[in-house]
């Protein structure tokens, strides 16, 4: 089953990263039941990470948690698309989504 799903959400383009799945608990008449959940934003402990690694990483950034995303700072475009980068080189278990306000 839960390869149907996997390959339904590829195709509607939702990430696999996203889904959280729960242990698997017996049902009725000899079935099983599992939970999978889909997070939407960012968990704090993970933006706190993420914040943390791109301070670390000695660029001229600067980044903070807002509410269920976090949000990177700089004055030229450069370090921005360096820290694109940077980010998607490290894994950190969830699925990331850049967006660019200028």
């Amino acid at each position: 089953m839960i390869d149907i799903i996997k390959t339904k959400c590829t195709k509607r383009g939702v990430s696999l990263k996203a889904f959280d799945y729960g242990a698997i608990e017996p049902a009725l008449s000899g079935t099983v039941r599992q939970t999978a959940k889909i997070q939407s934003g960012i968990v704090t402990e993970k933006a706190k990470e993420i914040t943390k690694a791109v301070k670390d990483s000695k660029l001229k950034v600067q980044a903070q948690i807002q509410g269920e995303q976090v949000r990177v700072l700089s004055k030229s475009k450069d370090d921005l698309q360096a820290t694109m980068t940077f980010l998607k080189g490290k894994d950190f278990g969830i699925d990331l989504q850049f967006t660019n306000y200028r």
